[in-house]
Parts: structure tokens; C-alpha cells; sequence
């Protein structure tokens, strides 16, 4: 267990230090103001993967780290509105980036599996993408146009 939380905490500090750096250039906070949040989500990812192993419970770890955040912020929680606070600093999209790209790292490596799948599943797998981000471009289009701000 102590392997696996050494594990975990090297991934957090090298996702929180992408999300720190992507947060300052993206979207301008400056790390001094971002770093409490990062802390706190690290903080709160890493005590619902210890609660994922500790636990006989088949419930996937992202489900403890989801109710922890929840708890842990209810209106009237001890430290509850500091910790919203910390974390309002840190954009998701700073968040989002360093995770995916570290899932692509993670597939990258059952390269050999994946190659066994064909040119097919390449094919496929561009016309997801490309499907995804021209839907979410409409979506977007629409959305915009209606408030008024295009």
C-alpha cells in the first residue's frame, strides 16, 4: 500500500505542477493564488484512492474522491466555503489537460495491443474526434448566439 501512495503522490505532483503552469499561462492566476486549490484537490484525490483501497466496497476511487469534494464543501462544513474558495482559482480546463494527456500516455503504452486492433479502429477513432469537436463547435455556436454574446 505504501508503494501504491508513493505512486499516487508523484502523479499528483507532477499533475498539480502541469495544472500550476497551464492555470498561469491559460488563464493568468498566478501560481501563488492557485496553489492552495491545487493542494486541496490533490489533497482530496489522493484520500479517496487510500478510501478506494482501504474499503472492501467495489466502487471505483472516483467515486470516493467525488463524495469527499461534495462533503467536504457543503454550505456550513468547517473550512468548507476556504476550501471552495483555494479551489475557485484553479480553472477546469487547467485541470482537464495535464489528466487527458496523461490517459493518452497511459494507451500509449499498450501501443502493441492497440496496433493489434487494425487500421480500422484509426479510422473510427478520427471520426469520433473529428464528430466530438465539430458537435461540441455547434453546441458551442448555439449556445453563444442565443445569450447574445456572438
Amino acid at each position: 500500500m505504501l508503494k501504491s501512495i508513493q505512486e499516487w503522490v508523484m502523479v499528483l505532483v507532477i499533475i498539480g505542477a502541469v495544472i500550476l503552469i497551464g492555470n498561469w499561462i491559460g488563464y493568468d492566476v498566478l501560481p501563488s493564488q492557485a496553489i492552495p486549490g491545487i493542494l486541496v484537490l490533490a489533497l482530496i484525490c489522493l484520500a479517496g484512492l487510500i478510501i478506494h483501497k482501504l474499503l472492501p466496497l467495489n466502487i471505483p476511487s472516483v467515486a470516493y474522491i467525488g463524495i469527499l469534494g461534495f462533503v467536504l464543501t457543503i454550505p456550513g462544513m468547517p473550512g468548507g466555503e476556504k476550501i471552495v474558495e483555494w479551489t475557485a482559482q484553479v480553472n477546469l480546463l487547467a485541470i482537464a489537460t495535464p489528466i487527458l494527456a496523461y490517459a493518452g500516455i497511459a494507451i500509449g503504452r499498450s501501443w502493441s495491443d492497440f496496433s493489434k486492433l487494425g487500421w480500422k479502429t484509426i479510422i473510427v477513432g478520427m471520426c469520433v474526434l473529428l464528430g466530438t469537436f465539430l458537435g461540441s463547435a455547434v453546441i458551442a455556436e448555439i449556445v453563444l448566439r442565443l445569450q447574445g454574446i456572438i
